[in-house]
């Protein structure tokens, strides 16, 4: 399966673009809209999403970069070529963490809220963005059988999974799968009558960090130090602070802080 979905000569666009634009594009919808539940300004969500995305898509190349530096300490110029691939989606995070909590400092308004209402889209996105690896034959598992392979996925997904004449485990796909599912989740839990604000935040970074770290240790293509696969220990941290989260957010009473009420939102003044 061919990365180019369009050849223009001195123009070429990737399906790995294609797919994180639409991810950025549907994730972020899903996210104004939760917003817009809660009246927030569309103005304010659009200005915070104008630098979260670039933000996040820097991050995510500097923290792929910055572990593979052997390569690209020599080869300079291929730091820009992120159509073909090597975005971590660790770094993306943590980047759009910084912006998100001095965007909302700036502004007074509640980080965790803002986290809530991004986690919903967000997941979405990274189920929807998992594709581009896909089309680019990147984020893999080990070799598996032919036969294995057919029995359990459809044809497109098996021939994509041939590479230079071998077969590998779609580990993009599961974790596609498993943030698709995660989706559902907090789509159902935002309904819970004594969800509190941050509980959506926490639920995102145990859901994602558990999926993440049992998938890793399929994966053959990890950013490595020494013999450590680093997503493993970023995603066990991430399991982490989510229960942390939920044990601190659950202190006092059920009714205070819950994420359903209209009236907390604090005031935004642009």
């Amino acid at each position: 399966m061919h990365g180019v979905i369009l050849d223009l000569g001195i123009i070429q666009i990737y399906w790995y673009s294609l797919i994180l634009f639409m991810a950025f594009l549907i994730g972020g919808s899903i996210t104004l809209y939760e917003a817009k539940r809660f009246n927030v300004p569309e103005n304010f969500m659009i200005n915070l999403f104008f630098f979260l995305i670039p933000i996040s898509i820097i991050g995510a190349r500097l923290y792929y970069v910055v572990f593979n530096w052997s390569y690209y300490s020599e080869n300079l110029i291929d730091i820009l070529k992120i159509w073909e691939g090597g975005l971590a989606i660790h770094g993306g995070l943590i980047f759009g963490l910084l912006w998100i909590i001095f965007y909302s400092k700036r502004y007074k308004v509640r980080t965790l809220r803002i986290l809530d209402f991004i986690s919903i889209g967000l997941i979405l996105g990274q189920s929807i963005g998992r594709w581009g690896n896909f089309f680019n034959k990147e984020a893999h598992g080990p070799e598996i059988a032919l036969e294995t392979l057919q029995k359990i996925f459809p044809d497109f997904i098996v021939e994509g999974m041939n590479i230079g004449g071998i077969y590998y485990h779609p580990t993009f796909l599961y974790e596609s799968i498993w943030c698709f599912l995660g989706f559902i989740f907090l789509i159902i839990m935002r309904k819970y009558k004594y969800l509190k604000i941050g509980h959506l935040s926490s639920l995102y970074l145990i859901w994602y960090g558990i999926g993440r770290f049992v998938i890793e240790w399929l994966r053959t293509d990890s950013l490595m130090i020494g013999d450590f696969k680093i997503a493993v220990f970023v995603s066990f941290f991430m399991v982490i602070a989510g229960f942390v989260m939920m044990v601190l957010l659950n202190r006092g009473s059920r009714f205070q802080n819950q994420y359903n009420e209209m009236g907390d939102i604090n005031e935004i003044k642009f």
